[in-house]
């Protein structure tokens, strides 16, 4: 895609499948609302083409924490032209929590929705692709994610090579050793890598998920004496 000044990145009601960088996003559209809730450490920025950025950030539930934050910028949601958010891995609640927001702020004008990946996020900034950022994914797997690969799903045992994982990053599997715990401040992270193509046109905000989740059907019966 050509890096144009002004690139029509949301031609109307039909989303296109491009995945556009955060420079282009900000030179069509510019004003964004950027929020990510994936670490235990809410994160909400609005960044304009022409007035940079101004950033919050909360430690509350992303229920408060959001909303305190939009608040604390004095922005109104109605008049941003563009909203980014992290589909995760992460805090499944807080991203959906997120996503749930952003969809909400739609419903009163039509707006392009862009997401991005927390570990490509920071795979893209460290730059290295000889290590492996890293997530909890519950029940002793883990989230991997190098640089310029695909994101995958491995067990615990199948963890090699140098392992970062992002800071304020919740966990239940037990800790890989060695570990490095790497800063995730947003707010320097996106400009960081404004000029990669990690955004993508999200018509269906939501937690990012490996698969979709599987339940077990109950049929229900009488209960009869023995």
């Amino acid at each position: 895609m050509p890096d144009s000044t002004r690139l029509q990145l949301y031609p109307g009601p039909s989303f296109v499948n491009i995945m556009p960088n955060l420079r282009q996003i900000l030179a069509s559209h510019g004003s964004i609302l950027v929020l990510d809730a994936a670490s235990c450490r809410i994160q909400v920025g609005v960044m304009t083409r022409d007035k940079g950025s101004r950033w919050a950030d909360s430690k509350e539930e992303a229920g408060r924490g959001i909303f305190e934050c939009v608040e604390s910028l004095g922005v109104d949601t109605s008049s941003v032209e563009a909203f980014v958010f992290c589909e995760g891995p992460g805090s499944i609640l807080g991203i959906r929590t997120t996503a749930m927001a952003v969809r909400t702020w739609g419903t009163i004008r039509t707006r392009p929705v862009y997401s991005y990946s927390s570990l490509n996020l920071v795979a893209q900034a460290i730059n290295r692709p000889d290590v492996s950022i890293i997530a909890d994914a519950r029940r002793e797997s883990w989230h991997v994610q190098k640089l310029s690969q695909a994101l995958r799903r491995v067990a615990l045992e199948d963890l090699t090579g140098e392992l970062i994982m992002p800071e304020g990053f919740r966990h239940w599997s037990t800790l890989p050793n060695p570990l490095t715990i790497t800063p995730y401040d947003v707010e320097k992270l996106l400009p960081s890598i404004a000029e990669e193509h990690i955004l993508s046109l999200n018509e269906s905000p939501d937690a990012f998920m490996h698969t979709e989740p599987s339940y077990k059907t109950w049929t229900p019966q009488i209960h009869r004496a023995p």
